[in-house]
């Protein structure tokens, strides 16, 4: 016969903390620390298959299963001394949820069950306190109304302070015994109102309603959005555990509360905590009354002048503090704890794997490490790469009010105030005026880089998490928010609306780049800050991990913050990013309307003294480094001007007609220029413009070998390649100007040219290409959108309801699509190497920074991920758990 019922209690069980998948967290821990000889209330769990049969039967259970847990609560009627349903000597139970993985949303807990009309005189004579007894019994009304027959708990509040200011009471404990049965009077006519029956008297049906509440819960809209955000299969299911009451409001001696082995914001080893004498459970979390510290050191700095637990209960807080030490060195990590004391003995409800903030977790990671309790390797796999933003930006206090406007794509972390400005010109005006702002676009474009450098943070309405705006965020290392489709912008009326809420130009705003949230007004913020343990960690992590980690940087800037944070070179410099300014955009727009090849060459002369001291600003910030240069990618038109006023002002500055300046953007106009004429199509047609790149090239190189003493091996990457022969006539200017330089300066620069694999063709013929490629480094980027035929900056509008429904895993431009676009990747990494056994191997797409895509580049053999400056530390973690095999230790 199938077994769907687990007891627990008195020292033994039939469970452990290894049965997690079939008991949830709460009932394997239970079971554990019963196992463990810990003072437990006795109880049963019934596991996670009755929730998938339940489900799998239209909403029915196992035929076994109620005989099962009679015998359980016999059992435990056994333990206690009591019986289930017994009018005379009443065993009062808790029913409460437990799904593998924790989960808020899922059902609340129900208190007291069993308790009716007759059996709560028999809990009044037992505790000779009738008040205690009439209060528990009202509790469960309310409880179980609310949780499990679905009634507002509004209403039995909205009665209860009616009835207290009627009385002229202020406080639930100034209520006696009489007031609290005038008011279950009222309770019960509220719920016969509400449901057109009574409240159940009979405990058997409420332990059964309450049952069915649990599984019920499984399938609620806050627990499937729960899951859908952290990603847990719907198929675990729950577990319900129910447990003999062991009461906290049974008067001064007793007391319930909730502690951390270690403090969860900052990692400290201290108990903390709180509790609440003369309470119950809900009383701490639902603020009803002021909770009080734990130990006498916690309340000397809350300034409480209300007792410890420490001072007030000593023998139960003595037993706490050996239970915490037992617990956390048997489970080896930071445990999150619920205890009730009852008539001066202490009971354990629950114990976990606490919650715990990214600086709490890297804290407690290191000491647990170097107290001896868990390796190094351990401590590494402790900590999720992920949540490291958190200590590299800026975050909104979690104790600030946010006034939510709206909420888009968290495209980039972290959180900025600043006033609303709807132009890149106004946002660089306004940080010389010293003013902090906000750039809100619909979307952004390449022209936008000066604005977003200025701004504090970036929102715009359209785009998703690899958008333009998004991905020259995180590189900037600026908040981001995406995507945010319910806003309107109006670029004429300079008005920004949602909702029937106008701001204007000037009015503050929010965003939190790493919840995707828009909020009203400037809300409090907390600095980032890096603790001894981010560097031990990371030194850690460096020692274990294979992969390399490099960084994407087009700015000195983006170049000294990678190396700060630990880059092994640089990845991906894009060199279009440095056209945008200045007197440069000018000259590549004199090249770009340009009638014929001598005047194409007379304005690249004017950017190649620019080109050539970025570079060698880049080769002497990251001497002794590699750096990999991309030649220019983007289609020209992403030069010229757009709107008409943008024309007119062009063609002044640069003493030509608007007409001509009309005409060169209408030749260059394309329908679709991702596939357009960009790349290395741009070279192969104006084979100078990859000359004059390459001489800056090589010239900045010999400049910075002679100003650092170190050797500069530039690695030269030709973009949007399909096939060898394109490559080859690239590769030719390049080796003709790297022979000119070295002619014209005596020194002969060492350098590798290679290309960036973003085509399925590419992949296909990878073994080809690597002929003459010394490197490939994969743009996956743009080999998702090439491979899926999606466009990155359209794709926000569709992907949700896809990954909503199962048709993709995940946002394929966040986390790489391992069937189709990493089976690419493999084939030209197999191929490559088959021609060239030391090709060198990277990754310089948005993916370089996510812990899934770098855990995947580990695995197909790459020898180093490329990612934004601020993602670097991730990156590095992340190689270190895949080198390991670990998967990121989820603090549930």
């Amino acid at each position: 016969m199938a077994k769907w019922v687990y007891t627990f209690g008195d020292g033994k069980a039939e469970g452990e903390a290894g049965m997690r998948d079939l008991l949830g967290g709460k009932g394997a821990n239970l079971a554990e620390m019963s196992n463990l000889g810990l003072p437990v209330p006795p109880g049963f769990t019934i596991t996670t298959e009755v929730c998938t049969y339940y489900y799998a039967h239209g909403r029915t259970y196992p035929a076994e299963l109620a005989g099962q847990v009679e015998e359980a609560l016999a059992y435990v009627g056994r333990l206690t001394g009591r019986r289930f349903g017994d009018p005379k000597n009443p065993l009062l139970v808790s029913v409460r949820s437990g799904a593998r993985a924790s989960m808020p949303g899922m059902m609340d807990t129900v208190l007291n069950l069993g308790l009716n009309d007759e059996t709560v005189t028999a809990l009044a004579e037992a505790a000779a306190d009738e008040r205690f007894a009439y209060d528990s019994y009202r509790r469960f009304i309310t409880m179980y109304s609310n949780v499990v027959l679905g009634i507002g708990h509004h209403h039995f509040e909205d009665a209860l302070e009616a009835y207290k200011e009627r009385k002229g009471y202020t406080l639930d404990t100034d209520l006696s015994a009489d007031d609290w049965k005038t008011l279950i009077g009222r309770y019960k006519e509220i719920v016969e109102k509400e449901l057109k029956r009574p409240f159940p008297q009979s405990p058997e049906e409420q332990l059964w309603g309450a049952i069915g509440a649990v599984f019920g819960s499984w399938m609620n809209a806050r627990a499937i959005k729960y899951r859908e955000l952290h990603g847990i299969p719907e198929s675990w299911g729950t577990a319900v555990n129910v447990q003999a009451m062991v009461f906290g409001n049974m008067g001064e001696t007793s007391a319930t509360g909730v502690a951390f082995t270690r403090n969860p914001s900052t990692g400290e080893k201290e108990l903390y905590g709180e509790f609440l004498i003369n309470a119950q459970g809900e009383d701490v979390v639902a603020g009803i009354r002021t909770p009080q510290d734990i130990t006498e050191k916690a309340r000397i700095a809350s300034g409480s002048d209300k007792p410890s637990m420490e001072k007030a209960m000593p023998e139960a807080y003595a037993e706490l503090v050996r239970i915490y030490g037992l617990l956390e060195r048997h489970y080896r990590d930071m445990q999150d704890m619920e205890f009730t004391v009852e008539r001066g003995k202490l009971w354990m409800l629950q114990t976990r794997n606490g919650k715990r903030t990214a600086k709490a977790a890297l804290r407690i990671a290191v000491d647990l490490a170097n107290e001896g309790l868990i390796s190094q390797e351990e401590a590494i796999n402790r900590v999720d790469p992920a949540a490291l933003d958190q200590l590299l930006h800026p975050t909104i206090d979690p104790n600030a009010e946010r006034k939510v406007l709206a909420t888009g794509l968290p495209a980039s972390p972290g959180a900025a105030s600043g006033e609303i400005v709807f132009s890149s010109d106004e946002a660089e005006a306004a940080k010389k005026a010293g003013r902090k702002v906000i750039l809100v676009r619909v979307e952004t474009s390449p022209e936008d880089i000066h604005g977003m450098h200025a701004a504090e943070g970036i929102l715009t309405t359209r785009g998703g998490m690899t958008s333009h705006a998004a991905v020259v965020a995180r590189g900037m290392g600026k908040p981001c928010v995406s995507g945010a489709g319910s806003l309107r912008v109006d670029y004429a009326k300079e008005t920004l609306s949602v909702a029937g809420v106008t701001l204007k130009k000037g009015d503050v705003i929010t965003i939190d780049g790493s919840t995707g949230q828009v909020l009203q007004g400037q809300v409090k913020m907390l600095e980032p800050e890096l603790s001894g343990e981010f560097a031990t960690l990371m030194g850690w992590a460096d020692q274990v991990r294979k992969l390399k980690v490099r960084a994407n940087a087009d700015t000195p800037l983006d170049a000294r913050t990678a190396r700060n944070f630990g880059a092994e070179g640089i990845g991906l410099c894009r060199t279009e990013h440095m056209f945008f300014e200045g007197d440069r955009i000018v000259a590549v727009r004199e090249m770009i309307l340009a009638d014929d090849e001598a005047g194409r060459r007379a304005a690249l002369q004017k950017l190649l003294p620019m080109q050539r001291h970025d570079f060698e600003e880049l080769f002497t910030i990251m001497s002794g480094l590699p750096v990999t240069i991309r030649l220019l990618d983007p289609p020209l038109h992403e030069f010229l001007p757009h709107s008409e006023t943008e024309i007119a002002e062009v063609a002044k500055a640069m003493n030509t007609s608007p007409e001509k300046l009309r005409r060169r953007a209408a030749e260059l106009h394309e329908f679709n220029p991702m596939l357009g004429f960009r790349g290395c199509r741009l070279a192969i047609a104006y084979p100078e413009i990859a000359e004059m790149q390459a001489r800056a090239i090589f010239e900045a190189a010999v400049a910075a070998q002679k100003k650092t003493g170190a050797a500069v091996v530039p690695e030269i990457m030709v973009p949007l390649v399909v096939t060898r022969a394109e490559f080859d006539l690239v590769k030719e200017r390049i080796d003709a100007m790297a022979d000119a330089v070295a002619k014209e300066t005596g020194t002969r620069i060492a350098y590798q040219t290679g290309t960036m694999i973003e085509l399925p063709r590419a992949c296909l013929r990878a073994h080809e290409i690597a002929e003459t490629a010394e490197f490939f480094s994969f743009g996956t980027n743009d080999l998702t959108q090439t491979t899926l035929g999606i466009s990155r900056d359209d794709a926000a509008t569709f992907l949700g309801p896809y990954t909503q429904k199962g048709i993709l895993p995940s946002d394929p431009f966040v986390t790489i699509d391992q069937e189709g676009v990493g089976e690419l990747v493999r084939i030209g990494v197999e191929r490559g190497r088959q021609v060239r056994p030391d090709i060198k191997l990277g990754i310089c797409g948005e993916h370089g920074g996510d812990p899934a895509s770098v855990r995947f580049c580990d695995e197909v053999g790459l020898d180093y991920v490329s990612c934004s400056p601020y993602r670097v530390p991730i990156a590095r973690l992340a190689a270190a758990q895949a080198a390991l095999g670990g998967k990121v230790a989820s603090q549930a």
